[in-house]
């Protein structure tokens, strides 16, 4: 399962909610000033969860269990395959998030807002309701 990728991304409920993160308003990334789901690029040989969840880490403070993720995609892209998982935490997590040293703001979002917001990151709408539909994932190592 440790296949070549190039990064993850977790859509991370708390609660009912969605852990949103407002990207850095910088010429030159990717969707500047956008609505994000917090997960990133590929660091060493780590498996597509244990990217989603240090990037995790890394952008809101939360140490995730992998037991907490339900949920998970592979996509192949171009510029390398991208996977994008959904997982749960109680309501309460919300209380430690601490955004990192990437990104404006954060927000606890209803999901369907989060498809619906002419500011989020297109690409993550799509997987999102995906996820939401019902549709079956792919298989990963927890």
């Amino acid at each position: 399962m440790n296949m070549l990728f190039a990064g993850a991304k977790l859509a991370l409920f708390i609660g009912a909610r969605l852990a949103v993160i407002r990207r850095d308003d910088i010429a030159g990334i990717p969707w500047p000033d956008y609505l994000d789901l917090p997960g990133g690029g590929r660091e060493g040989d780590e498996s597509p969860l244990a990217c989603a969840l240090r990037e995790t880490s890394e952008e809101l403070g939360l140490n995730v269990p992998a037991e907490a993720v339900s949920w998970g995609k592979r996509f192949i892209e171009d510029d390398g395959d991208k996977w994008f998982f959904a997982g749960h935490l109680p309501q309460e997590a919300g209380g430690r998030i601490v955004l990192g040293d990437e990104g404006q703001s954060w927000q606890l979002m209803a999901p369907q807002i989060f498809i619906a917001h002419p500011k989020a990151v297109p690409q993550f709408q799509t997987r999102l309701a995906l996820f939401l539909s019902g549709t079956a994932g792919d298989a990963f190592e927890v």
